[in-house]
């Protein structure tokens, strides 16, 4: 089977081919990863915004992220108002995945 590629002279990204080859990763988890790689590193992380720029739903996201997160590609933290609520999570995603 061959495999045709184009010249890359814009609009693309590099990213490491590890969560690609990791053979333990769904698909879906794989394509995400993949998707949030490529946003610039500034872009407002949140589950609703990444089902907003994909055809797949927020549960579907969710579940991702936890696979991810299971995995090591993830880190996520809750982030309280002055007040002491929940206000926010953070995400902090993983080209490789980190030690827990």
């Amino acid at each position: 089977m061959a495999v045709f590629r184009v010249k890359k002279t814009k609009n693309f990204t590099v990213m490491s081919n590890h969560h690609l080859k990791n053979k333990k990763l769904s698909l879906r988890s794989k394509g995400l990863l993949s998707v949030i790689l490529s946003l610039p590193d500034n872009w407002d992380f949140s589950i609703k915004g990444l089902a907003a720029i994909s055809k797949e739903g927020i549960d579907a996201i969710r579940s991702s992220i936890k696979e991810l997160e299971g995995a090591g590609y993830v880190k996520r933290r809750h982030l309280k108002s002055s007040s002491g609520k929940l206000s926010k999570i953070e995400y902090t995603f993983y080209e490789v995945p980190r030690q827990k």
